[in-house]
């Protein structure tokens, strides 16, 4: 059976990454220029501090259960004096609503409630959510976000260069930086496009696709070094490939278990974990991709252009 050739292709491989990478670029430029966002994404309550409002009218009163008006609440919102809010009607029957505006204090959301009420009908009780945050504390909790991502990327590549060699744990880098900046992309298009927001549970989503990308890429990596260290006089677009293709269908029946649960919990996992079963999505899929087509071309690349780089000749025991 003819094998599937990843290196013949490889430029097509990185034109598309770029491609999607670029896109992605463009976005966070477009967003951190334009004042109602001012951060390459658009960032939530949990990073910004604020006040989010979440309320939902009470269908058990008779006629009360109707599609809010929008437009009128935009008005009353502005009449109390809050000239910020983003605001959206949510739930498939429109009856809910979701404002996110400055820091509130508690007479300023009792008094919004109540005119609420007044103006858009009676609000269910158990339908009500109200989330305040502080501006010191959004602004700490995004820079540790920052700092474990890149203590995350610090001692992976630390410990790839330990395991392997320098090459590879570099080449295993650019893959994950790869597949952050295409989820990142992605949600800064989101964010301009559809106003999503990113939270605290992005961070940890980021954290988990670094994770498992890094997965997929010691595997076909420690695949390389076992074929360089058995067959050491063949070409290395020749190890690149064998190594891909006795290790794809392990790769992509991993990816695909994972995304099966990752698209349950975004249809049936309430709004709250829709944006970070997207995000894992998003990022497990360019994991596999990037282990598979970006990772391993590279590294062989760069083998064929400096074939005085060392190569080992025994499989560690670590494999």
């Amino acid at each position: 059976m003819k094998q599937f050739s990843v290196t013949k292709q490889r430029k097509w491989w990185w034109l598309l990454s770029s491609t999607i990478i670029l896109t992605g670029i463009i976005s966070m430029i477009l967003s951190w220029t334009n004042p109602l966002i001012g951060s390459p994404l658009r960032r939530g309550l949990d990073f910004t501090g604020g006040s989010k409002l979440e309320y939902g009218l009470d269908c058990k009163v008779v006629n009360n259960c109707k599609p809010i008006d929008i437009v009128a609440v935009r008005e009353l919102v502005k009449s109390q004096g809050i000239s910020d809010a983003i605001i959206q009607v949510a739930g498939k029957d429109s009856t809910g609503l979701s404002i996110a505006t400055k820091y509130l204090e508690t007479d300023a959301i009792d008094k919004l409630e109540a005119a609420l009420s007044s103006k858009i009908g009676n609000l269910d009780p158990e339908r009500r959510n109200v989330l305040k945050v502080g501006a010191t504390l959004g602004q700490e909790l995004f820079q540790n976000g920052l700092i474990a991502i890149l203590l995350s990327f610090g001692l992976i590549l630390l410990y790839l260069t330990f395991r392997f060699r320098f090459d590879y744990a570099f080449f295993a880098f650019i893959a994950l930086f790869h597949d952050v900046l295409i989820t990142t992309g992605v949600f800064s298009i989101l964010g301009l496009v559809s106003g999503t927001e990113i939270d605290s549970l992005f961070v940890v989503a980021l954290l988990t696709i670094i994770g498992f990308s890094v997965n997929d890429t010691v595997v076909i990596y420690d695949r390389i070094r076992e074929v360089i260290s058995l067959s050491p006089d063949q070409p290395i677009d020749k190890i690149v490939d064998d190594a891909v293709n006795q290790t794809m269908s392990r790769s992509i029946n991993t990816t695909l278990t994972v995304l099966l649960t990752l698209f349950s919990i975004y249809l049936f996992g309430g709004e709250t974990l829709k944006n970070f079963a997207l995000c894992l999505i998003i990022g497990f899929t360019a994991g596999a991709y990037s282990s598979i087509f970006i990772a391993s071309t590279l590294f062989g690349w760069w083998r064929a252009n400096h074939p005085d780089n060392p190569t080992p000749t025994t499989v560690s025991s670590e494999s």
